[in-house]
Formats: structure tokens, C-alpha cells, sequence
């Protein structure tokens, strides 16, 4: 594939944008530095990948649809849309500078200079009813002028357009997504101004005000928790910005502000009405952190990554499923299945001995299951994701798989061009949910103060597989008195009056799984 991508340098497509040399390259397509012939420019030229699905095709055009209705000094031009060399291409603005990111931290004058930028084009975008949905540092560029440039417009939705993502999915960058990103909740242009208070809390602190490991925690940070105050962390910050800053970060849409240039105005009302942030404020570029080569691999990446191969192993206990997946992997050019298991002890030993790019994961499998293993896999293979594609939507299955390291969950219902585009997307470090199962993990964690412990969960799976109160005690190893006062407080969580309904309760509201009762052994008969 490599050979290939290089065979394209030195072509010209339809004889009139010569490819100078390769950029950069994501999941779905490569970007390079191209030379217009025509007009005597450099631009960058964003090229589809051969064979990609339907849906990824679409994304692109939408891509295209969305930044031919733009043109604005802040958003990257696109120029040109065509076909040639069997390939599609988008011709847009080359761009030179540096990713936002560059610029964190950065002194208060600064951040309002840059963030205003970033409103006014996000106004314009949204005036037009697109949506970017994926505001972060690395998708925009600050130009040795100080010019913003907003970039990657591949998520991009014009409000009326048909959707590429199934409603209810959880796509995007899991520390600049909004709340009601994080629940699959429809959205409209105030997600884009939540994702950018995230952006100006992340340059005046240095730091990201919700931040965590497991992907639970951190959806529900965005959804529940209130960011810290950002005087907090740096005492030097105006008041007033810190104000403008926690406004885009209100958990209710109405509490933010309503649009994006009212955001602006916000912004510039902060420092001393002398100060300009339009584009006649010089900016200092920032220092140089990489060569001039590496920082073009940013540009129009889809991704933050840059694989060409995505090497897999999967497993699931059900073998005309797995296989004919992976069949249908392997006809991918992009795909290569290193390896199959049908256990969970299985798929740990693959997954540490190949340590491929993901692993697809069935949970209910015979011997160690897939949640069994998932701590281990998470533990000995770090950099490996783990997509868990599983038939069991209960809570218990999503909140143990997410809280054990699981980077995305889907139903095996899932559709096949969905699946790789959330494989992708998961190698790109985003957030992948299946449909409905945000929901589940937001209500069942927001429910919490009624959740069983371990402990309780443990005396309802020996309930129902029919031991007595008095060998429940024993193996639990607790007096009487304490497995006393835990049946009561079991049976008042789940809201009734016996044992016996309380297991059953348990099983159907999956406090219990039905795997783990199998496995439990039936008490002795005296």
C-alpha cells in the first residue's frame, strides 16, 4: 500500500493539480502537497482510499458538500471536488502554521485573540446551519500571521442533511465531546460552542477540565460533573474570562451562550477595549516545537493517527459469525485479521502475542468470558483497543466492560459499514457507543445511589441459585446480623419484600448476569 501511495507523487490529476509529496494519512484517506497549475499555488489534496465502504464515501462528499457553503478567512477552503486515476480527491487551502495545540498554554490576551477568531467562523458555519461537531486544538491551525484556520470538516452536518451516523451513536473526541454528544442526544450549533469552552479552559490552565481513563467516568464527567473554576489551576486569570469560559461549559444548552458571536463579543469584552482580535493582531508564533515536515503530517489528517494496515483479532465463541466477519474484514484493503479465538483465555493470549491494533470482543464465551479477561488484556496489552461487539445490551454487560477498559461497546446487529467506521474511529482515540447504549450508561450510573455493591450482588446470584440464607452467610463470610441488615437493604433498593423477588428482580434488571449463575454451583444437599 505504502508503494502505492508513493507511485502517486509526480502525477497530475486531470491535468491540473500536480501531487509534489505525501502530507500525511488517515484510516480512509492521504493528503498531499500539491501544486495547481493552473492558478500557480500550493494546495493540499485529500485523496480517497481505493474500496472503502459506502458510508465512508458519503462522509467525504459530505465533507465536501459541507466546506463548498463556506467561505469564510477562518475556515479552510475548499477549492475543488473530482475524480481521476480511478481516484476521488478534494483540492482545499494548504495551510501553513501551527495546530492550536501549540498554543497551550497561553497568556489570557492570547486566548481571547484566538478563541474570538474561532467563534466568529464557527457563527458564520453555523449561520449556514453546519455543524462542525469536532472542535478540537487539532483540528485547527493558527497561520504564522495569527490567522485561524478551522479544519476537518469530516463530521461536519448540514442540520437537514441525511445522517452517515445511526441516530443515538456516540461519535467524537471524548475530551472536547458535549453532554449531549455523550448521551447520543440529537444535537445543534451550541455543541460547538461547548467544545470550544473546552478549548479556551484547556489554553488559559494547560489543562482539560474533565479528565479521565475510563470512558464512563469521562462521559459522565461532561454530563454531571461542573468543570473546576480555572483560577483554580492559574490565579492570573481575569475574572471575566474565567465567567465567559464556564458560560460555554453549562451542562443545559440554554445556559450557554446562544450563539457562537455573542461568545466573540463575550470574549473581547474581557480585556481592555483597546485590544484587537481581528485579523490585524499579530500573534506570536509559538516555539518551535517540530521540524516544517512534521508539522505538514497534521495537515487534513482524518485522523490523529496514521496507520495503513489496521491489524485485528477477534474473538467470539460462535464460528459462522466470526468467520464470516472476518471474511468480510479481510476484502477490505485497509483490514488484515492476524488471528481468531473462541474463549476469552484464548483472545488474551492471542491479543498478547500478535498485540494487533484492536481487538473485537465478544463477551459471553465458554470458560473465561470476555469480561473475565478484559482486565488482563487491558493490563498486558496497553496500546492494543478493545471494541467489544457483543449481543447482550443489559447494563451490567456495558458498565463492566466500559469500567474494565473496554474502548467502545456495539451490538452485533450493528451494520457492517458501521462497524468500520467505528473501528476506525475508535482507532482514532474517539468514543464509539452503539445505539442506545449511552443512554444506558448515563441513567444507569445517574442511578447509582441505588446500585447494589459487589457484595450485595453476590448474596442475590447464591439467592437464586437457591442457597439459604445461613450458607449465604458462610461463604460470604459475614455474621448474621450483617447478612441481616444487607437483605434489608437489598430489598429496599430493589423495592420488595422477599428474597426470591429480589433475585428475580436482580436478573431481569441485570444486577446479575445469568453467565454468572450458571458458573455459581448449586448449594449441597444436607
Amino acid at each position: 500500500m505504502t508503494s502505492q501511495l508513493g507511485r502517486m507523487i509526480g502525477k497530475k490529476l486531470n491535468q491540473r493539480y500536480e501531487i509534489v509529496a505525501h502530507i500525511g494519512e488517515g484510516a480512509t484517506s492521504v493528503v498531499y502537497l500539491g501544486r495547481d497549475t493552473l492558478l500557480g499555488r500550493d494546495v493540499a489534496i485529500k485523496v480517497l482510499l481505493p474500496h472503502v465502504k459506502d458510508a465512508t464515501r458519503t462522509r467525504f462528499f459530505q465533507e465536501a458538500n459541507s466546506a463548498a457553503q463556506l467561505n469564510h478567512p477562518n475556515i479552510m477552503a475548499l477549492y475543488d471536488r473530482g475524480k481521476d486515476l480511478d481516484r476521488d480527491y478534494l483540492v482545499v487551502e494548504y495551510i501553513d502554521g501551527d495546530s492550536l495545540a501549540a498554543y497551550v498554554p497561553s497568556v489570557p490576551e492570547l486566548v481571547v485573540a484566538l478563541g474570538a477568531q474561532i467563534a466568529r467562523a464557527l457563527y458564520y458555519a453555523h449561520e449556514r446551519e453546519i455543524i462542525h461537531r469536532d472542535i478540537k486544538p487539532a483540528n485547527i491551525k493558527v497561520t504564522p500571521h495569527g490567522q485561524v484556520k478551522i479544519m476537518d470538516l469530516g463530521l461536519a452536518l448540514p442540520r437537514e442533511a441525511k445522517r452517515v451516523t445511526a441516530p443515538g451513536m456516540v461519535i467524537g473526541t471524548p475530551a472536547y465531546i458535549s453532554p449531549e454528544q455523550a448521551q447520543g442526544h440529537e444535537l445543534d450549533h451550541r455543541t460547538d460552542i461547548y467544545s470550544l469552552g473546552i478549548v479556551l479552559y484547556e489554553m488559559v490552565t494547560g489543562q482539560l477540565p474533565f479528565n479521565a481513563d475510563d470512558i464512563t467516568a469521562l462521559l459522565l464527567q461532561h454530563v454531571q460533573q461542573p468543570a473546576p473554576p480555572p483560577r483554580l489551576i492559574m490565579p492570573t486569570i481575569p475574572p471575566a474570562l474565567e465567567h465567559v469560559i464556564l458560560k460555554t461549559l453549562e451542562k443545559r444548552r440554554d445556559r450557554r451562550f446562544q450563539s457562537a458571536d455573542l461568545l466573540a463579543e463575550a470574549l473581547e469584552s474581557t480585556l481592555p477595549s483597546g485590544f484587537s482580535s481581528g485579523d490585524d493582531a499579530t500573534i506570536a508564533s509559538p516555539r518551535d516545537l517540530t521540524s516544517t515536515s512534521t508539522r505538514q503530517t497534521g495537515q487534513l489528517v482524518d485522523s490523529q493517527a496514521s496507520r495503513r494496515l489496521i491489524k485485528v483479532v477477534m474473538a467470539d465463541d460462535h464460528v459462522l459469525l466470526r468467520r464470516a466477519l472476518a471474511g468480510y474484514l479481510e476484502t477490505q484493503d485497509d483490514f488484515l485479521v492476524l488471528a481468531e479465538a473462541s474463549d476469552g483465555e484464548q483472545a488474551l493470549l492471542r491479543t498478547m502475542e500478535l498485540q494487533p491494533d484492536i481487538l473485537l470482543l465478544d463477551l459471553n464465551m465458554p470458560g473465561k468470558s470476555g469480561l473475565d479477561v478484559l482486565p488482563d488484556i487491558r493490563k498486558n496489552a496497553p496500546d492494543v483497543k478493545v471494541l467489544v461487539l457483543t449481543g447482550r445490551d443489559d447494563d451490567i454487560y456495558i458498565m463492566r466492560a466500559l469500567r474494565a477498559g473496554a474502548h467502545g461497546y456495539l451490538l452485533k446487529s450493528t451494520d457492517e459499514s458501521k462497524l468500520l467506521d467505528a473501528i476506525r474511529k475508535v482507532l482514532d482515540d474517539e468514543i464509539v457507543l452503539g445505539r442506545g447504549i449511552a443512554g444506558k450508561i448515563v441513567s444507569g450510573v445517574l442511578n447509582e445511589s441505588n446500585a447494589l455493591t459487589e457484595r450485595e450482588g453476590a448474596a442475590l446470584l447464591h439467592i437464586a441459585a437457591g442457597y439459604e440464607d445461613e450458607q449465604i452467610r458462610e461463604r460470604l463470610n459475614i455474621s448474621m446480623t450483617e447478612m441481616i441488615e444487607m437483605m434489608a437493604q437489598i430489598m429496599k433498593k430493589l423495592d420488595v419484600r422477599d428474597r426470591n423477588t429480589a433475585a428475580l428482580r436482580a436478573l431481569r434488571d441485570g444486577h446479575i448476569a445469568l453467565d454468572d449463575l450458571h458458573e455459581l454451583r448449586p448449594p449441597q444437599s444436607n
